[in-house]
């Protein structure tokens, strides 16, 4: 699958993929950061922003289009970065080229089964007839129904686009809750990676726990782990400075 993506920069490529509901514009001001330094691709994972919809959607799928633009771009060796559902790619990636991964960053995730409650977000969202809508306002508050937080209603709302003078979904909403159980299961069980990786996870976030980093440790020989203070699962945008440091001191280190 040809994935739509950002590029800027020149240097060693770096690939940014972004979580479940994200896009490459989540990480435009990041890309924008670290292009002083790398050539930044920041990729849409398929069924998400401008990419192209599929009824399939796997973590092997997803490293092989991964795969497919780094072959298109003659990219060679590169890092990878990816938050989250895009940590998990990024390990998935990794695992099934490591010959082309230099330095690997994952954001908050671990290469485990997640039980996740993103279902109903997708539900609420699917539930809307958006032709009844005229203003992103209108929208936003029939979703405070069903979803109080604004925070998340604001990041969900980046999906939403004007088409025709028509609301709709960028994102193929039927196909990720299709496949959700694939986007929650575990990576690998038992490849070991050599490559230097660094996984960067917030304080106040429950998405990597002690085990967890125990089972890293054992399958990727070369880690390290950075803990973001009074960060939460969205740490490049809750902490972005800090978040910025402590990646490009583990890209820069030779």
């Amino acid at each position: 699958m040809k994935l739509h993506y950002q590029e800027s920069g020149e240097g060693i490529p770096l690939i940014i993929i972004h979580g479940l509901f994200g896009s490459a514009d989540n990480w435009r001001s990041m890309a924008k950061y670290f292009s002083h330094f790398y050539r930044v691709i920041s990729v849409d994972l398929r069924n998400h922003g401008r990419s192209p919809h599929s009824d399939e959607q796997n973590f092997t799928v997803m490293a092989e289009d991964i795969h497919e633009l780094c072959e298109d771009l003659r990219l060679g060796q590169m890092n990878i970065l990816g938050h989250s559902l895009g940590g998990k790619v990024a390990m998935k990636f990794a695992a099934m080229y490591p010959e082309m991964v230099a330095k690997l960053v994952v954001v908050d995730i671990a290469p485990r089964q997640y039980f996740s409650a993103h279902t109903p977000l997708m539900d609420a969202m699917m539930a809307l007839n958006l032709s009844e809508f005229t203003s992103r306002t209108e929208v936003d508050a029939a979703l405070a129904q069903s979803i109080p937080d604004q925070a998340v209603r604001q990041f969900l709302l980046m999906n939403l686009v004007s088409e025709h003078e028509r609301y709709k979904w960028r994102i193929n909403l039927t196909a990720l809750k299709a496949n959700f159980k694939e986007l929650m299961a575990s990576i690998f069980d038992s490849e070991v990676l050599t490559m230097p990786s660094l996984f960067v996870y917030g304080e106040l976030s429950d998405y990597v726990t002690e085990q967890d980093r125990q089972q890293i440790s054992a399958q990727f020989t070369h880690a390290e782990f950075n803990c973001i203070e009074k960060a939460g699962h969205w740490v490049q945008a809750e902490r972005p400075q800090q978040f910025k440091q402590v990646v490009e001191a583990f890209l820069q280190d030779d």
